[in-house]
């Protein structure tokens, strides 16, 4: 437990930074989901409580995830019942579990580091455009959507279009001055002060616009938020309608196939979004600690056991949470813990000040997460690391922006994957020439997926020459490969041309498929 609080004063002040990020994103996917808004809740507080505690990272903020919105959407109108998708949701966290247990985790390690910052600044983008309308007072469409195209026919781009033409003035001024106020509480010499490093930006930000909000609330006024504009939070007027909120699954649903099919795809789903969000947590980690993944598949499957029992969402490892926790400063799992408590006690204690907040301001607190996860010095850095890295980096985020998580993640790893093969094609083939001598040199693994570019080198060699093939630095040699140099030893000296063979003792493909005899034969000798 001392261990636990080794760091709360960086972590307590993160844990309300991001409890302020999470509550009306909990509300915004519940709401998407067609679910009961205070599922969102009940996710939030288990996300942060439960898989708190039993998560290996320093770092990742567990709630409900917008890449699940439509699956659960699905689920919830397909399904007889609310309390039959909760089974679902149960079946789920038993699956990841299991896939914790049988080491599954390793799936996440296949991710490209390239990809990886590319999943992180295109989130950072789409913070910024779907936060956009909220900051200027339009909030036609909630506040957890990352969809390119949206529920109600519109997209990321034409919804900022339709919000410039309907600027609510006050969510504008909060908006803005929000915004202010986060770039002063971010500069390096204010933060070095007492106050300003104890006391969280965003925090100030909720306070002051809810005074604005009650400023211009006063009567004879028309400047005041619609319900609408402010956080909506299910108010209970005591415990046994408190109470209330919770549902619990009905197991009579466990023979319907259905209940099934959707646990399987949402411990599938869960499972891929947890452990690049936990890949990609791990890469903003200043401290470079690493998450035990399979770990993690457990925690999670344990927290969606819990969320499913009590009525909640499916959870996820979310980057936009975890990458508000690593801003604000959190050092250890305790800001975790803590905002999942926060959630706890101020939706028993204090609903009605939190339904004050301006949706507004807490856009402006997102923007500014959005920015430092898109930031251009990040373009910069890729850039300068070569095209084989800044090419599916800027893929995988248009992808993501155009699409969504998953399939995003999909494509950048095939170009990523392309550009590994191309520059393979380049480095693994070394050819160098005097006058009418050659060395054709073979390096690292040298699979069928080269053999285009070995035939040509070979067969470029013009006649008359003398030609060195040295595979002495070759780790894997394909037999498809020794078939190609066999087959250039049979009809070189028609071109007049003289090879020999530096071997060593690499492997191939398939033992004993060496034609040594051939090679002797054509190549006049064995070394060089």
């Amino acid at each position: 437990m001392r261990k636990l609080f080794k760091n709360a004063a960086s972590d307590i002040p993160a844990s309300v930074v991001v409890f302020l990020v999470a509550l009306p994103l909990c509300l915004g996917i519940a709401l998407g989901s067609g679910a009961p808004l205070f599922s969102g809740i009940i996710a939030g507080m288990v996300g942060g409580i439960v898989i708190g505690l039993l998560s290996g990272s320093s770092l990742s903020i567990s709630g409900p995830a917008a890449g699940l919105t439509a699956i659960v959407a699905v689920a919830v109108g397909k399904l007889p019942a609310y309390e039959a998708f909760l089974l679902s949701v149960v079946i789920a966290g038993v699956l990841q579990v299991i896939l914790g247990y049988i080491k599954a985790g390793i799936i996440g390690d296949y991710i490209p580091n390239a990809v990886i910052r590319g999943m992180l600044a295109s989130i950072g983008l789409v913070l910024i455009m779907k936060q956009f309308p909220h900051l200027i007072g339009y909030d036609s469409d909630y506040s957890g959507d990352e969809t390119f195209v949206q529920s109600d026919t519109n997209n990321t781009f034409s919804e900022i279009t339709r919000s410039l033409n309907q600027i609510t003035p006050i969510a504008t001024i909060i908006g803005l001055i929000s915004i202010v106020i986060l770039l002063v509480w971010d500069r390096p010499r204010l933060k070095k002060m007492k106050f300003f490093k104890n006391v969280p930006g965003p925090l100030v930000v909720v306070i002051t616009g809810i005074l604005i909000n009650v400023f211009f609330s006063k009567p004879g006024t028309s400047f005041s938020l619609s319900t609408s504009q402010l956080v909506n939070l299910p108010i209970a007027t005591d415990f046994s309608s408190f109470a209330s909120f919770f549902i619990f699954p009905k197991w009579e649903y466990l023979g319907n196939p259905d209940v099934w099919t959707v646990g399987l795809t949402i411990a599938l789903v869960a499972s891929i979004e947890t452990l690049l969000g936990i890949e990609a947590v791990d890469k903003l980690d200043t401290l470079k600690r690493r998450t035990p993944a399979n770990r993690e598949l457990k925690a999670q499957g344990v927290g969606n056991i819990v969320s499913g029992l009590l009525g909640g969402l499916p959870l996820t490892s979310v980057i936009v949470r975890s990458s508000a926790n690593v801003e604000a400063g959190a050092k250890s799992k305790l800001s975790a813990v803590m905002h999942g408590l926060l959630i706890l006690l101020s939706v028993l204690f204090i609903p009605g000040l939190l339904n004050k907040i301006p949706l507004s301001a807490l856009a402006a607190i997102l923007i500014l997460t959005g920015y430092k996860l898109v930031k251009p010095s990040i373009f910069k850095e890729l850039y300068k690391k070569g095209w084989d890295q800044f090419i599916p980096f800027v893929v995988t985020l248009l992808a993501i922006l155009f699409t969504d998580l998953l399939v995003g993640i999909v494509i950048g790893t095939i170009v990523a994957l392309f550009s590994l093969i191309k520059s393979n094609f380049k480095s693994a083939v070394m050819v160098v020439h005097d006058d009418k001598k050659y060395l054709v040199r073979f390096r690292k693994d040298i699979s069928f997926l080269n053999k285009p570019i070995v035939k040509e080198k070979l067969e470029a060699v013009p006649e008359n020459s003398y030609v060195l093939i040295d595979m002495t630095r070759a780790d894997f040699i394909d037999k498809d490969i020794i078939d190609v140099v066999n087959d250039y030893l049979q009809h070189a000296h028609l071109k007049n041309i003289r090879v020999e063979i530096k071997k060593s003792n690499f492997k191939t493909a398939h033992q004993g498929v060496y034609d040594q005899s051939t090679i002797h034969e054509y190549s006049g000798s064995s070394s060089h």
